[in-house]
């Protein structure tokens, strides 16, 4: 599965809730796939969707808050999975599509081919999944429906694929599209 196809069956599962998406081809594809204003994307900032997503959760403690991260974005900061552990956010669902790769930058291979984000999740109180398929990836949004947070998806995607268009929405444009409708 592409990571294209593997963010529009997320965000379809999502509907509306608010997501968090990572800088580079995860937003743009988030934005050429279901571009709506409860999701907020990340222009910059490698790594900080996770923490922006906590923040979110924890000041929104009604709303599933999601984040869409990829493999070398979690990589930037491996510290938010132990924070986010710590603090338990029941609201907080962190899907990782990890082609073990920065194929936003120039495919250079990341470490996920060395470490498993799945064991790291586990060990920081997450309830870990994970999928290396469509069907697996529907199934886990239909049992994950009635359990509580932390959550880890971690997504098997492959490289490849034509990158979503660049956002046209200006920073400001998406911040406030995003906070009205928290």
């Amino acid at each position: 599965m592409i990571r294209k196809e593997a963010i529009k069956i997320a965000s379809n599962a999502v509907v509306n809730s608010p997501i968090i998406s990572a800088n580079g081809f995860i937003s743009r594809d988030l934005f050429e796939t279901d571009d709506k204003d409860t999701n907020f994307y990340m222009i910059g900032s490698m790594g900080l969707s996770s923490s922006i997503a906590l923040g979110v959760a924890l000041k929104n403690p009604r709303k599933r808050v999601y984040v869409f991260d990829g493999d070398g974005n979690i990589l930037m900061n491996l510290g938010s999975l132990t924070t986010i552990g710590k603090l338990k956010p029941k609201n907080l669902i962190h899907l990782v599509f990890d082609n073990q790769s920065h194929e936003s930058t120039g495919g250079q291979p990341s470490n996920t081919r060395n470490i498993d984000l799945y064991e790291i999740a586990k060990s920081s109180n997450y309830n870990a999944f994970r999928a290396s398929s469509k069907t697996d990836l529907k199934k886990i949004f239909r049992r994950i429906k009635n359990i509580h947070g932390p959550i880890l998806i971690l997504i098997r995607i492959t490289s490849g694929g034509k990158p979503g268009k660049r956002i046209t929405h200006s920073p400001v444009t998406i911040k406030k599209r995003f906070s009205g409708n928290l």
